[in-house]
């Protein structure tokens, strides 16, 4: 489905579940594939909203099912191709604004290409702290490059963080952009900064699914996984945080090649994934491992694939629920945290819970604006005020790492 260049008047669902029941429901809703419903958070708890993009040609069949069953909802997005034309127009008109002006807009959406040129800018401003490392390729072989932040030495103690894990979720590529722009200028004007690279490294990679991400410009703007092709099967991709080798395969991921929980055909399978972890066990010295993800504020630690506690539950409570004090400071966005079995659903297969089980006991997923508003497409107008908050969050992260070796 094109949901980029087409007209559907589709739109975005919000359902208020009451009841165990209604999940039930909702779940067998999930696996019926000729509604092309795409669930933007699934039926998991009666504690929390589901929200699904329902295609036009189906509107009328999901709102009599949900009418049939008494389960209660209200239309979150009426019109979403308005709302993607909207961006689109948006960014084009950026686009023009840089050319003309020679500079980069923080607060808007950038193509692959442009963030990649971006970076280069980035690394020749700051040739002391910054550096552009080449990870490996993705399937489709683009490049795949995280910028090192450093003040030297080899192998020292070192903060993971990555964004676009799923592609569709712009708000976390675009932040990730304005933090690393950030991180660069802040070394030797604040103090917590310039501590901290002074003691440690941080990896940062904005886009860790570069083939999806692309697509999500050029053919389907809610385009999730990878676009790997799959034997048998007519649909592409895996989801690439359901592909780590951490309870693959287990709860909350899909046996088919056709779901966006699609888990792959087996752990590391994607390129994409493999790549980001042969670098962290070659480095063999990360401390944190933060991975960046849109939308529903929340700050999660493992487990996911279990709702057993981690080993370190009580501590990774206390320093999530500090960081997010700190994130809510700035404009009073409020956060959940927890681990992610109890706080959204149980998921198998996640990065958190491949690097705390690795031994990376800081190891934390956010989740970013908004709670549903406007799902994966928010307005670019919020990109800095969320990745402002955001960066407070990660400061408290990173320093508490910083200060509580192991």
């Amino acid at each position: 489905m094109n949901f980029l260049f087409a007209n559907f008047r589709d739109q975005v669902l919000r359902i208020h579940v009451e009841s165990d029941q209604h999940i039930e429901l909702l779940q067998a809703l999930e696996k019926e594939q000729d509604w092309e419903l795409d669930f933007w958070l699934h039926p998991v708890s009666s504690e929390l909203p589901v929200d699904i993009h329902v295609p036009y040609a189906s509107l009328n069949a999901v709102k009599d099912y949900l009418k049939d069953n008494n389960i209660p909802f209200s239309v979150m997005i009426n019109n979403l191709q308005e709302m993607l034309d909207e961006e689109q127009a948006e960014m084009e008109k950026n686009n023009g604004r840089e050319r003309n002006l020679r500079s980069f807009n923080f607060g808007a959406y950038h193509k692959l290409e442009t963030i990649y040129s971006w970076m280069d800018t980035l690394v020749a401003d700051y040739p002391n702290v910054v550096s552009k490392e080449q990870i490996g390729l993705s399937y489709e072989n683009r490049p795949m490059y995280v910028l090192k932040f450093s003040t030297g030495g080899t192998k020292r103690p070192a903060i993971w963080i990555d964004a676009g894990i799923h592609s569709r979720e712009w708000v976390s590529q675009a932040s990730a952009v304005w933090i690393a722009n950030k991180i660069a200028s802040d070394y030797n004007n604040d103090p917590t900064v310039t501590n901290l690279l002074n003691a440690m490294d941080i990896y940062l990679m904005i886009i860790t699914n570069p083939d999806g991400y692309v697509y999500s410009h050029t053919n389907d703007r809610m385009w999730r996984k990878t676009r790997s092709s799959n034997p048998g099967s007519l649909c592409r991709g895996t989801d690439p945080n359901r592909n780590w080798d951490s309870g693959f395969g287990g709860p909350g991921t899909s046996k088919n090649p056709c779901s966006d929980s699609y888990h792959g055909p087996h752990a590391h399978s994607e390129v994409e994934v493999q790549n980001v972890v042969n670098l962290i066990k070659t480095h063999g010295n990360f401390k944190s491992f933060i991975s960046i993800h849109a939308y529903s504020q929340l700050l999660m630690y493992p487990y996911g694939y279990s709702c057993k506690n981690a080993p370190h539950q009580a501590e990774l409570d206390s320093v999530g629920r500090a960081a997010v004090n700190a994130l809510s400071s700035l404009y009073g966005t409020s956060y959940k945290v927890g681990s992610i079995c109890n706080i959204i659903y149980q998921a198998s297969g996640g990065s958190i819970d491949w690097s705390y089980d690795f031994g990376i006991k800081y190891s934390f997923a956010f989740e970013l604006r908004d709670t549903g508003r406007y799902g994966f497409v928010l307005p670019a107008s919020q990109i800095i005020p969320t990745a402002s908050e955001t960066w407070l969050a990660l400061k408290h992260l990173m320093m508490y790492t910083h200060e509580h070796p192991y």
